[in-house]
């Protein structure tokens, strides 16, 4: 299977990686907006032209894209969904349906086939959220995030203007995880479930409160939390701030037995090194699905919910039943 980087930053690097690690695909090439004479990859594969790739059309099986959700795949999915098998990360929970719409018409336009919001969460968190909730109809979820670095949130901040460098860490309240763990099932609002904490790197020159007022009132992002706003120098964010952990839980509380007599905690939880390079390790996964349900004709958008996991497998569904039911 040849798949295609698109965009190489952080987790472009971890899709490159990730390819490797699999011996049924093969990494056709990096897709990137810069000047591919000045980008290198890790591996040695073949830098590209952005602008170029649809000279490529009927060379890739699938594109995994790795730009921002904050203002690149709202618009690069749908564009590229019309031309190849494309697969995204895109993380904004409150406008997955309407990203969904948009690439669904474009692939179906286009006889190709999509994946979005594919990654930890959404994606692994999604599925275990799915599962808890079919098994437990009597019950209540929670997701915790963190602590860790956020990429998307880090990538939002370092669009507004004057920002040079972000990152951003979102921290989980202990007592709220230990109420929820005791079974009470608590109704916890966003700001009392998490911090968010922003280092943040500005231009000599930059309004450092029109910054932090920015990033406080960002909706979808930062808005309904409590959000600390710290300034620091450029040799502080890389000695400090230059891994990119990160990890959560899902958690589903639920009750059974004709009088609810019994309780029961379902709990699916992720501790990461790095969240770009497990990010991409699902997403190529994922493409692998991908892959194979185009080449049985199939078209549109999906999401992780739609995906059997047998397709996300490279060995056979004889082996998968033998070594792993």
């Amino acid at each position: 299977m040849k798949l295609a980087i698109y965009g190489y930053g952080n987790l472009g690097r971890g899709a490159e990686a990730a390819i490797l690690k699999n011996p049924d695909m093969e990494l056709f090439g990096i897709f990137t907006r810069r000047d591919p004479d000045t980008v290198r990859s890790n591996t040695g594969a073949k830098v590209l032209a952005a602008g170029d790739i649809l000279k490529y059309k009927d060379e890739i099986d699938a594109v995994i894209l790795c730009g921002g959700s904050a203002t690149d795949l709202p618009a690069l999915t749908p564009m590229l969904a019309m031309d190849f098998n494309v697969i995204d990360s895109f993380d904004t929970h409150a406008n997955i349906p309407a990203h969904f719409d948009a690439v669904d018409a474009a692939a179906k336009a286009g006889n190709k086939l999509s994946l979005i919001s594919c990654g930890w969460d959404p994606g692994m968190f999604s599925l275990n959220r799915l599962y808890a909730n079919a098994i437990l109809p009597d019950g209540r979820d929670y997701t915790f995030w963190g602590r860790g670095v956020s990429q998307g949130h880090s990538d939002a901040i370092r669009r507004i203007p004057g920002v040079l460098d972000a990152r951003q860490y979102t921290v989980p309240i202990g007592d709220a995880l230990d109420a929820v763990r005791s079974g009470r099932q608590p109704v916890l609002s966003a700001r009392q479930k998490h911090l968010r904490e922003c280092y943040v790197v500005a231009a000599p020159d930059a309004d450092k409160s029109a910054i932090e007022q920015a990033i406080k009132t960002m909706p979808n992002y930062f808005a309904d939390y409590d959000t600390t706003v710290t300034f620091i120098s450029e040799d502080e964010m890389k000695e400090k701030h230059s891994a990119l952990p990160h990890g959560g839980f899902v958690i589903r509380t639920g009750r059974t037995g004709l009088n609810d007599e019994h309780t029961h905690r379902i709990e699916y939880s992720l501790k990461l090194d790095s969240n770009p390079e497990f990010t991409a390790g699902v997403l190529v996964a994922f493409a692998r699905a991908i892959g194979r349900m185009a080449s049985r004709g199939e078209t549109g958008c999906r999401t992780v919910f739609d995906i059997a996991p047998a397709d996300l497998s490279p060995l056979s569904k004889e082996v998968l039943r033998r070594t792993m039911l």
